[in-house]
Protein backbone atom coordinates (compact mmCIF):
# COMPACT_ATOMS: atom_id res chain seq x y z
CA UNK A 1 0.00 0.00 0.00
CA UNK A 2 0.97 3.50 -0.75
CA UNK A 3 1.59 6.39 1.81
CA UNK A 4 -1.11 8.89 1.09
CA UNK A 5 -0.48 11.82 -1.07
CA UNK A 6 -0.45 14.26 1.80
CA UNK A 7 2.40 12.44 3.73
CA UNK A 8 4.21 12.42 0.93
CA UNK A 9 4.31 16.12 0.28
CA UNK A 10 5.18 16.64 3.64
CA UNK A 11 8.81 14.71 2.72
CA UNK A 12 9.66 15.71 -0.74
CA UNK A 13 6.98 17.46 -2.81
CA UNK A 14 6.71 14.07 -5.11
CA UNK A 15 4.60 11.51 -5.26
CA UNK A 16 4.21 7.90 -5.45
CA UNK A 17 3.11 6.76 -9.07
CA UNK A 18 2.91 2.28 -8.30
CA UNK A 19 5.17 0.12 -6.96
CA UNK A 20 7.88 -1.41 -8.98
CA UNK A 21 9.63 -4.57 -7.02
CA UNK A 22 7.94 -5.06 -4.00
CA UNK A 23 9.14 -6.39 -0.44
CA UNK A 24 8.72 -9.75 -0.83
CA UNK A 25 10.52 -9.56 -4.31
CA UNK A 26 13.79 -7.83 -3.75
CA UNK A 27 14.40 -10.17 -0.60
CA UNK A 28 14.00 -13.11 -2.85
CA UNK A 29 16.32 -11.32 -5.17
CA UNK A 30 18.39 -10.32 -2.75
CA UNK A 31 19.16 -14.08 -1.55
CA UNK A 32 19.41 -15.36 -5.00
CA UNK A 33 22.16 -12.95 -5.41
CA UNK A 34 24.02 -13.96 -2.34
CA UNK A 35 23.94 -17.52 -3.77
CA UNK A 36 25.69 -16.34 -7.01
CA UNK A 37 28.08 -14.25 -5.49
CA UNK A 38 29.01 -17.15 -3.00
CA UNK A 39 29.38 -20.19 -5.73
CA UNK A 40 31.06 -18.11 -8.58
CA UNK A 41 33.48 -15.78 -6.45
CA UNK A 42 37.32 -16.58 -6.52
CA UNK A 43 38.76 -17.10 -3.09
CA UNK A 44 40.89 -14.67 -1.40
CA UNK A 45 40.26 -11.43 0.21
CA UNK A 46 36.84 -10.09 -0.77
CA UNK A 47 35.99 -6.20 0.00
CA UNK A 48 32.44 -5.50 -0.86
CA UNK A 49 32.83 -1.75 -1.29
CA UNK A 50 28.90 -0.03 -1.02
CA UNK A 51 28.40 2.98 -3.12
CA UNK A 52 27.07 5.20 -0.12
CA UNK A 53 23.97 6.39 -0.19
CA UNK A 54 21.68 4.28 -2.48
CA UNK A 55 23.21 1.01 -1.63
CA UNK A 56 23.27 1.07 2.13
CA UNK A 57 20.40 -1.38 2.16
CA UNK A 58 20.92 -3.22 -0.78
CA UNK A 59 24.36 -3.68 0.78
CA UNK A 60 23.11 -4.24 4.02
CA UNK A 61 20.73 -7.38 2.96
CA UNK A 62 23.50 -8.70 0.65
CA UNK A 63 26.19 -9.17 2.56
CA UNK A 64 24.35 -11.44 4.92
CA UNK A 65 23.68 -13.88 2.07
CA UNK A 66 26.77 -14.00 1.02
CA UNK A 67 28.58 -16.77 2.46
CA UNK A 68 32.10 -16.68 2.47
CA UNK A 69 34.75 -14.14 4.69
CA UNK A 70 34.05 -10.78 3.81
CA UNK A 71 34.99 -7.07 4.39
CA UNK A 72 33.26 -3.95 4.30
CA UNK A 73 33.82 -0.41 3.27
CA UNK A 74 32.26 2.59 1.56
CA UNK A 75 32.33 4.88 -1.55
CA UNK A 76 30.58 8.62 -1.40
CA UNK A 77 29.82 9.96 -4.86
CA UNK A 78 27.30 12.42 -6.13
CA UNK A 79 25.71 13.32 -9.32
CA UNK A 80 22.24 13.96 -8.83
CA UNK A 81 21.81 16.77 -5.79
CA UNK A 82 17.90 17.57 -5.94
CA UNK A 83 16.78 16.74 -9.72
CA UNK A 84 15.62 13.29 -11.41
CA UNK A 85 18.37 13.54 -13.93
CA UNK A 86 21.87 12.72 -13.56
CA UNK A 87 23.95 16.58 -13.76
CA UNK A 88 26.78 14.78 -15.44
CA UNK A 89 29.49 15.64 -12.75
CA UNK A 90 30.70 12.93 -10.53
CA UNK A 91 32.15 14.18 -7.16
CA UNK A 92 33.93 11.80 -4.40
CA UNK A 93 32.82 13.01 -1.47
CA UNK A 94 34.68 9.78 0.77
CA UNK A 95 36.97 7.40 -0.10
CA UNK A 96 37.20 3.94 1.70
CA UNK A 97 40.01 3.63 4.22
CA UNK A 98 40.46 -0.26 3.48
CA UNK A 99 43.74 -1.16 1.57
CA UNK A 100 42.69 -1.98 -2.19
CA UNK A 101 45.52 -3.69 -3.23
CA UNK A 102 45.35 -7.41 -4.54
CA UNK A 103 42.02 -7.99 -3.04
CA UNK A 104 38.68 -8.89 -4.64
CA UNK A 105 36.37 -6.10 -5.36
CA UNK A 106 32.99 -6.65 -5.22
CA UNK A 107 31.57 -2.94 -6.19
CA UNK A 108 27.63 -2.48 -4.91
CA UNK A 109 26.15 -0.35 -6.73
CA UNK A 110 21.92 0.47 -6.28
CA UNK A 111 21.14 1.56 -9.92
CA UNK A 112 23.14 1.91 -13.63
CA UNK A 113 21.36 5.14 -14.83
CA UNK A 114 23.66 7.13 -17.30
CA UNK A 115 26.91 5.12 -15.77
CA UNK A 116 28.69 8.20 -15.22
CA UNK A 117 29.26 7.86 -12.04
CA UNK A 118 30.01 4.15 -12.48
CA UNK A 119 32.71 4.34 -15.06
CA UNK A 120 34.22 7.40 -12.66
CA UNK A 121 34.28 5.02 -9.74
CA UNK A 122 35.72 2.08 -11.87
CA UNK A 123 38.36 4.23 -13.43
CA UNK A 124 39.09 5.25 -9.91
CA UNK A 125 39.17 1.44 -8.20
CA UNK A 126 41.83 0.02 -11.04
CA UNK A 127 43.95 2.80 -10.44
CA UNK A 128 44.25 1.13 -6.86
CA UNK A 129 45.45 -2.29 -8.04
CA UNK A 130 42.67 -4.85 -7.11
CA UNK A 131 43.08 -8.32 -7.73
CA UNK A 132 39.77 -8.28 -9.54
CA UNK A 133 36.75 -5.76 -9.70
CA UNK A 134 33.60 -6.81 -10.31
CA UNK A 135 30.03 -4.60 -9.80
CA UNK A 136 26.71 -5.78 -7.96
CA UNK A 137 23.94 -3.43 -9.14
CA UNK A 138 20.44 -3.63 -7.59
CA UNK A 139 19.21 -1.85 -10.79
CA UNK A 140 19.63 -1.39 -14.06
CA UNK A 141 18.28 1.07 -16.66
CA UNK A 142 20.89 -0.34 -19.52
CA UNK A 143 20.42 3.56 -20.59
CA UNK A 144 23.88 3.95 -20.35
CA UNK A 145 26.33 4.39 -23.52
CA UNK A 146 30.15 2.92 -23.21
CA UNK A 147 30.37 1.42 -19.85
CA UNK A 148 34.00 0.58 -19.04
CA UNK A 149 32.48 -2.35 -16.77
CA UNK A 150 29.48 -3.83 -17.36
CA UNK A 151 27.53 -5.27 -13.68
CA UNK A 152 28.32 -8.77 -13.17
CA UNK A 153 25.47 -9.33 -10.74
CA UNK A 154 22.39 -7.43 -11.68
CA UNK A 155 19.25 -7.36 -9.52
CA UNK A 156 16.55 -6.15 -11.66
CA UNK A 157 16.22 -4.71 -15.37
CA UNK A 158 14.67 -1.70 -14.28
CA UNK A 159 11.98 0.81 -16.07
CA UNK A 160 13.00 3.90 -17.72
CA UNK A 161 11.55 6.22 -14.69
CA UNK A 162 13.23 7.71 -11.36
CA UNK A 163 12.51 5.22 -8.73
CA UNK A 164 13.29 5.57 -4.94
CA UNK A 165 12.73 3.43 -1.65
CA UNK A 166 14.72 0.55 -0.26
CA UNK A 167 17.92 3.11 -0.50
CA UNK A 168 17.26 5.19 -3.45
CA UNK A 169 16.02 8.70 -2.80
CA UNK A 170 14.85 11.78 -4.44
CA UNK A 171 16.75 14.87 -2.39
CA UNK A 172 17.30 12.51 0.32
CA UNK A 173 13.81 11.31 1.02
CA UNK A 174 11.87 8.32 0.11
CA UNK A 175 14.98 6.29 0.89
CA UNK A 176 13.37 4.70 4.21
CA UNK A 177 10.65 2.82 1.71
CA UNK A 178 10.46 -1.81 1.78
CA UNK A 179 9.89 -1.62 -1.50
CA UNK A 180 11.14 0.37 -4.75
CA UNK A 181 8.60 2.96 -6.58
CA UNK A 182 8.41 5.44 -9.36
CA UNK A 183 7.54 9.00 -8.46
CA UNK A 184 4.79 11.03 -10.52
Amino acid sequence: MLPSAASLRQTGGRELERIVFDEATIARRVRELGQEITAVYPSGELLVLGLLKGSFIFLSDLVRRIERPLQVDFLVAASYGADTMSSGHVRLLYDPETELRGKHILLVEDIVDTGKTLNRLVTLLRERDPQSLEICALLHKHVAEHLVLEPVYVGFDAPRVFLVGYGLDHAENFRHLPYIASLT
